[in-house]
């Protein structure tokens, strides 16, 4: 037997990201690369089409990632299929991928890479046709795909329509928080700056009634509640930091609950996300997500010793 050093943490290329791109973000040229390079885990933004499909853009407006116009859910596959992304601003060659273009690639590639599908549409359904086409597509992945998404009425119902899928839930809507001097937008949830000093509407963020550390647990157990069966939450590394300040360790509380803990978005060339990474780790997260995968799993092997855990193998 032989020891062998596995990652005590994964990273997830954010957008399908690597260190020196091979296309744009969320692009197939990208996607592939990354099935190249072996990722552990890539990630992907998806809005829901006006058909069974869903397009690998983040915003709903057609006009700030590609070269076309109107909203998203307004598309048809069939006009989908004629986009082209744009990079740095400009119209490139490269087409915007449909999920469905992405289920083929990874069901050809073999790779045991995760798909994470980050579902950035917002407005509850009238039916179950978007979600059940979602859980449709997904399907021939089985556990190599988790669907996230912040809209946790979505992910509620896909629990019921899906059992089995892995579900991810990010709370950014609920709690917030961002460095004294940094403009954030007003008309972004939660809207309120709370008492203790997060971004929170909730009522128990109006007054100070407790301390710190008690509050953001009270706030973290409301929230484990929103989503039956989620396996990850993804939280902001700003937030996470600020939390662990404040006497309360998110990665330690979710674990309890067999939930795993993806801090975002840490890339080398932000200095507070380098600042932040070695205490995260060492807080117990697990899962980073990244725009510089390759250099971000340097420096955190390097603030880890090892960086590595020991397996055994034959």
């Amino acid at each position: 037997m032989t020891s062998v050093l596995q990652p005590a943490f994964t990273i997830v290329h954010h957008m399908a990201a690597l260190d020196v791109p091979a296309g744009p973000p969320n692009s197939m040229a990208a996607i592939l690369a990354c099935l190249q390079a072996g990722a552990d885990v890539v990630e992907v933004d998806i809005t829901a089409l006006a058909g069974r499909d869903f397009l690998l853009v983040h915003d709903d407006s057609l006009e700030n990632e590609t070269d076309g116009h109107g909203p998203v859910a307004a598309c048809r596959p069939e006009t989908a299929r004629q986009l082209r992304l744009r990079q740095a601003g400009e119209v490139s060659s490269h087409p915007v991928p449909l999920l469905s273009n992405v289920v083929e690639a990874w069901l050809e590639s073999g790779s045991p890479t995760r798909l994470q599908l980050d579902f950035k549409s917002v407005d509850p359904a009238v039916d179950d046709e978007t979600l059940q086409a979602l859980v449709d597509l997904v399907a021939p992945l089985g556990q190599r795909v988790i669907v996230s998404s912040g809209a946790d009425w979505h992910l509620r119902r896909l629990r019921q329509l899906a059992p089995e899928l892995p579900l991810g839930f990010d709370p950014m809507w609920l709690i917030d928080w961002v460095p004294a001097g940094v403009n954030r937008d007003p008309r972004t949830f939660p809207v309120r700056l709370g008492a203790y000093g997060y971004f929170d509407d909730h009522l128990l963020a109006s007054e100070r009634r407790t301390t710190t550390s008690r509050y953001l647990r009270q706030r973290c157990e409301g929230m484990l509640g929103l989503v039956p069966g989620v396996q990850t939450f993804y939280l902001d590394h700003e937030l996470i930091a600020q939390s662990l300040v404040d006497g309360f360790n998110w990665a330690e509380a979710l674990q309890a609950e067999g939930i795993a803990l993806d801090a975002w978005t840490l890339d080398v060339t932000n200095p507070r996300a380098c600042a932040h990474a070695p205490g995260l780790l060492a807080a117990g997260v697990g899962l980073f997500t990244s725009n510089t995968p390759k250099a971000l799993a340097e420096l955190l092997a390097r603030s880890s010793g090892a960086g590595c855990l020991p397996s055994e193998t034959g």
